[in-house]
C-alpha cells in the first residue's frame, strides 16, 4: 500500500482493510505523534466539505505535519481557467501527498495518473469516497466486534450516494446481507447489484423499512443530496421520504448501530441522538484515527 494512491476502495484488499483498522486503533490510543514532521499534505477541495476536510487536517496536525491547499475552487487558479492537470502537477511539487475532493466522477483517478505524489480521493462526484468507507469499516468493527456476516441496511439516496457505493464494495469481502431501502428514483445502480450477484451476496430491495429494521445490525442512513439533482422538483419529491425516529428503534437488536456519513438534514430526527444506538458522531471522530492510519500507511511511516 505504501506510496500508492487511494482512489477507489478496491485499490485496497481485504487484508489492507484489516491493517488500516488495526492501525486506526493504534492511533486512537495515541493520536498525538510527530511522525509527519517535515511532511506537507495538500488538501484540494473543489467541493464544500466539513467533516472530511477537517478530519484530514486534524489528522495531519496531530501527527506533526503541515497543510496547504484550498477549501473552495473559487479561491484557486481554477477560477482563472487552469486545468485540473496543471493544478495537480503544480501542487505535487509542493507536497508529499494530495487529498482531493472534486465534483466530477473519475477526477481522482486522473489526478493520480498525472501526479508524482500519492493522491487520496476524498470524494469524486457520485462515484467513490474510500476514506469514508475505511472509517465506516472501523466504526462497524468497533461496535460489532466483527465485520463478518452482518445485516446492513442502506437507506435513502442509493443512486448518488458515493459512501454507500464504496461501503458495499468493501463489505462484499465479509459475507454481508444487504437491505436497500430507497424510492424507485434513487435505487442502488444496476452495476452494484450485478457486482453483488457476481460475489453471491444476498441483497433485498424495499421502499419502506419499518417492518424490517428489527433484523438490522447496522442502519446506514444517507442524505438525499440536493446538489446531485438537476431538477429541483425531483429533489422536493424525495427529500423527506425517510426519516428515522427514536420510536422506530424500539425492539431492535441490542447491537444495532445507526451510522450516517453526515451532514444530515432531517433524515435522522434529533430525538435519536441520545439513543445509545446512535453512533454517527462517534463515527465522525473515528475519521481522524482512520485518516491518520491511511496517511501513515501511504507514506510508510
Amino acid at each position: 500500500m505504501k506510496h500508492k494512491s487511494l482512489v477507489s476502495i478496491d485499490d485496497y484488499t481485504k487484508d489492507d482493510y484489516l491493517k488500516i483498522i488495526e492501525k486506526a486503533a493504534h492511533f486512537e490510543k495515541n493520536p498525538v505523534q510527530n511522525i509527519l514532521n517535515g511532511k506537507v499534505i495538500a488538501t484540494l477541495f473543489f467541493e464544500p466539505s466539513t467533516r472530511t476536510r477537517l478530519s484530514f487536517e486534524s489528522a495531519v496536525n496531530k501527527l506533526g505535519g503541515k497543510i496547504i491547499g484550498f477549501t473552495d475552487a473559487a479561491s484557486s487558479s481554477v477560477q482563472k481557467g487552469e486545468s485540473l492537470k496543471d493544478t495537480i502537477k503544480t501542487v505535487a511539487n509542493y507536497s508529499d501527498l494530495i487529498v482531493m475532493r472534486h465534483p466530477v466522477e473519475g477526477s481522482a483517478r486522473y489526478a493520480s495518473e498525472v501526479s508524482n505524489v500519492p493522491v487520496v480521493n476524498a470524494g469524486d462526484g457520485a462515484n467513490q469516497h474510500p476514506t469514508q468507507t475505511l472509517l465506516d469499516l472501523y466504526s462497524i468493527y468497533k461496535t460489532q466486534g466483527t465485520l463478518e456476516n452482518l445485516n446492513i441496511f442502506m437507506v435513502g439516496d442509493l443512486k448518488y450516494g458515493r459512501t454507500v457505493h464504496s461501503l458495499l464494495m468493501a463489505m462484499s469481502h465479509f459475507n454481508p446481507t444487504f437491505n436497500f431501502i430507497s424510492p424507485e428514483f434513487l435505487k442502488m445502480p444496476k452495476e452494484y447489484k450485478l457486482f453483488l450477484d457476481s460475489k453471491g451476496i444476498k441483497y433485498y430491495e424495499h421502499e419502506d423499512f419499518t417492518e424490517y429494521i428489527k433484523e438490522a445490525d447496522i442502519v446506514y442512513m444517507t442524505r438525499v443530496q440536493k446538489e446531485r439533482f438537476s431538477d429541483p422538483i425531483e429533489y422536493e419529491k424525495v427529500k423527506d421520504v425517510y426519516i428515522l425516529r427514536n420510536e422506530m428503534l424500539k425492539g431492535t437488536k441490542e447491537n444495532l448501530k445507526v451510522l450516517h456519513p453526515l451532514p444530515r438534514v432531517n433524515e435522522i430526527n434529533v430525538d435519536v441522538d441520545d439513543n445509545p444506538k446512535a453512533y454517527y458522531f462517534e463515527q465522525a471522530l473515528n475519521g481522524v484515527y482512520t485518516r491518520q492510519a491511511i496517511i501513515a500507511t501511504i507514506l510508510d511511516l
